[in-house]
């Protein structure tokens, strides 16, 4: 005498079916799912299922009560300043650098305006290119006061984190103000990332500051486009009547 499993209750369909997609990244973190009324279409049940379902992500960590897919457990919020280092680490990656150069100088007008500091006061330069598990996604070109990092010159940064370093020394990033356009690579930023010249790259250019409002980081990274993702959120502030 044969016995046959007690059959799934018509939820569970939908269910697994989204889970699946979430989990193949056909549905991404912070998309929102389908509508009730498509989802019903697309899989012929009835709203009361499709809400059912939902629940069930929901109570599984897949999805937000807000609709909006769940970032995997250990994944950042789409708005916490981190540094690559960081990024990697919550993703299970290993950052790496080639350090391209590393020295101190006299910084010049522009900086120290931006610095608030007098014109030629030293400056600590540094240009990596930016490896996640040994693959190029970047290259940085980070000027830090070098009164925010005195021991700048001494830090290996094939592996240190700059945000970390700073942290260390006393001058936490709290907030960046980036800006990040589209460009084509030249010559020297293909052949560090491994792309034909005029190939699209992300350039982000962004002032760090710490708890005390100072300026301590000015970078320019450029990205390649194809390995590195920006997600953003903006809210909305309703209108005085």
């Amino acid at each position: 005498m044969t016995s046959s499993a007690p059959p799934q209750p018509r939820y569970h369909d939908a269910f697994r079916r989204l889970a699946g997609q979430i989990e193949s990244g056909e549905l991404a973190a912070g998309d929102r799912l389908p509508s009730e009324r498509w989802l019903c279409d697309q899989f012929g049940v009835s709203r009361t299922t499709v809400r059912r379902a939902i629940e069930e992500l929901v109570t599984a960590g897949l999805v937000e009560a807000s609709g909006r897919v769940a970032a995997p457990a250990g994944a950042p919020a789409s708005n916490e300043l981190m540094s690559l280092t960081d990024l990697a680490r919550a993703r299970g990656l290993t950052a790496t650098a080639d350090v391209r150069s590393a020295a101190v100088r006299p910084a010049t007008l522009d900086e120290a305006d931006v610095f608030q500091v007098g014109a030629g006061t030293d400056v600590f330069e540094l240009r990596r290119r930016r490896l996640l598990d040994g693959l190029a996604v970047a290259i940085d070109h980070d000027r830090v006061p070098l009164r925010h990092l005195p021991d700048a010159l001494r830090i290996d940064f094939t592996t240190a984190s700059l945000y970390a370093s700073l942290a260390a020394a006393g001058s936490r990033v709290v907030r960046s103000s980036m800006q990040i356009e589209a460009h084509a690579a030249d010559a020297e930023q293909a052949g560090l990332l491994g792309l034909d010249a005029g190939a699209p790259v992300l350039c982000s250019l962004d002032h760090a500051t710490n708890a005390s409002g100072q300026v301590v980081n000015i970078g320019r990274t450029v990205y390649r486009s194809d390995r590195h993702r920006f997600l953003a959120t903006f809210v909305r502030r309703p209108r005085p009547e």
